[in-house]
């Protein structure tokens, strides 16, 4: 049975702040559990040897791009729901930052061209309409984001994640 001291915990700013940073770090063990469980297949450092040509036909070189600052590599897909939600974040580091997308089995290069238009989208796309190059790096989950850094892979995230999380990686890269 509460007493009237128990519940007057509950009114302490005190009491909230710990709660709160329990839950957060509770959170952060969580999700970095389970990046490390999805990106157990991935590369840790040396990049796929892999020729990269863009949806415009470009060829991108992944080790040149990230010699002197980090490149994110953004895996993902048009038929993604969590996609939606990271897509723009992303978008909005291209505006900064050297960001790769790979777009996995979302269609021909013509249905993938037609969503990032629609989409507005700016950001270097890889059609991998068949899968291959992910499976090469070892995606098991869209949206998967690679940071590249002199040609080694620094960090590797799965999942949703925001805006201040992205660019943590980039400064710590």
């Amino acid at each position: 049975m509460d007493t009237p001291k128990d519940k007057s915990k509950w009114k302490q700013p005190g009491f909230w702040i710990k709660e709160i940073l329990t839950l957060v770090i509770l959170f952060s063990v969580v999700s970095f559990a389970v990046d490390l469980w999805r990106s157990q297949d991935m590369p840790n450092e040396q990049l796929p040897n892999a020729a990269l040509q863009d949806l415009s036909g470009e060829t991108i070189d992944l080790v040149a791009l990230s010699e002197d600052k980090p490149v994110v590599l953004y895996f993902w897909a048009t038929w993604c729901g969590a996609c939606k939600f990271v897509t723009p974040t992303v978008d909005w580091l291209a505006e900064d930052h050297e960001v790769v997308s790979v777009a996995i089995t979302s269609g021909s290069n013509d249905r993938v061209s037609a969503y990032l238009q629609h989409h507005d989208l700016k950001f270097a796309t890889i059609n991998d309409e068949r899968g291959s190059l992910s499976g090469m790096w070892g995606v098991r989950a869209t949206p998967t984001i690679v940071i590249v850094k002199d040609g080694k892979i620094t960090s590797i995230t799965t999942g949703i994640t925001t805006p201040p999380g992205l660019l943590a990686r980039l400064w710590f890269a």
